[in-house]
């Protein structure tokens, strides 16, 4: 990630050694350090152990809490542990949807007050818009045909793929691909089996190193984009579908109708049947393509990273004081 150049307003401060930063050394300089800031804002789950100061911290979801099997247990341990004391100890909690709210506060039995959602926005880039290309480009770059639907994210279980790529084999369409466009995560396996078990290793290609440009091509050229996850905390995929023309299907779990609002269309992610149907409609059925991508414009003006930044700030300002410097 490429972060904003020191300035006046924007210092940076490296504190060593890192192994256990947040446990020792954050708090420690916290305490001890002459200009103490105003209030502690962190990105992650994780806040200082102890802090003279208000902390600010971000959950994005609890899939650690839903899935706990697809975790490998170092990380399951921290993320059980560290997460749970830190939101004990935070003023506030940002999170990036009402569904993920609810699960802090359920989980953690935390004042609703304390934790806020701020939802997250979309690349707003010149250079992300969809180039006018032809298909063909894309056809022979990346040795897909010109009509597929389209799958991005992560390669693990919680997304759901190897029901997808069921999903697929069921269509009466058998001239439709589907291009899943993502790096493998954690047991990825099963995943990259389905197709060949499933005798349908021609219709399923798997997209690792595909940039910001093209992606935006991908999405406005697919049929359709499918995001059938058992469990988001927002899912972005589905504002970028709608930022580049795509029709969308995706769960109807989680945060993900929020996500889609009524520009969607919603299945049950673990009814392959359903999955099935719904992609056969939606490619089939151009008043309701037209339908849906109409909305998903006006659903994706909802999100933006100003305004995700500006509630932010709030949060920020409500505890540190408002001031100029």
């Amino acid at each position: 990630m490429d972060l904003p150049p020191k300035n006046d307003r924007w210092k940076y401060r490296i504190l060593k050694p890192g192994k256990a930063w947040t446990q020792w050394r954050l708090p420690l300089d916290l305490y001890l350090d002459r200009k103490k800031p105003d209030v502690f804002f962190t990105p992650s789950h994780y806040a200082p152990r102890f802090s003279p100061i208000p902390t600010v911290i971000s959950v994005m979801d609890l899939s650690y809490i839903h899935f706990p099997k697809l975790f490998n247990s170092h990380d399951l341990y921290q993320l059980k542990n560290w997460t749970a004391y830190s939101v004990k100890k935070a003023a506030t909690i940002l999170t990036i949807s009402k569904s993920s709210k609810n699960d802090i506060i359920n989980e953690y039995k935390v004042p609703a007050e304390r934790v806020i959602v701020t939802y997250p926005g979309y690349k707003e880039v010149k250079t992300l818009t969809p180039r006018v290309y032809g298909m063909n480009q894309l056809k022979t770059k990346y040795n897909i045909s010109d009509n597929f639907i389209l799958f991005v994210g992560t390669l693990q279980p919680r997304k759901n793929i190897s029901r997808l790529i069921e999903a697929v084999s069921l269509l009466e369409e058998k001239n439709i691909e589907l291009v899943i466009v993502g790096k493998r995560g954690w047991l990825f396996e099963e995943i990259l089996e389905t197709p060949k078990r499933l005798n349908i290793e021609k219709r399923v290609k798997f997209l690792e190193n595909v940039n910001d440009e093209d992606l935006m091509e991908l999405y406005s050229k697919a049929k359709c984009f499918v995001l059938p996850s058992l469990y988001e905390g927002f899912g972005l995929p589905v504002i970028e579908a709608m930022k580049a023309g795509c029709p969308v299907i995706t769960s109807n779990v989680s945060s993900l109708p929020e996500a889609g609002g009524d520009a969607c269309l919603y299945v049950d992610p673990e009814d392959t049947g359903d999955i099935a149907a719904k992609i056969s409609e939606l490619i089939n059925n151009q008043k309701l393509r037209k339908k849906l991508i109409a909305k998903g414009h006006k659903q994706v003006m909802k999100f933006s990273w100003r305004k995700t930044a500006e509630q932010t700030l709030k949060v920020l300002k409500d505890l540190g004081g408002d001031y100029e410097k």
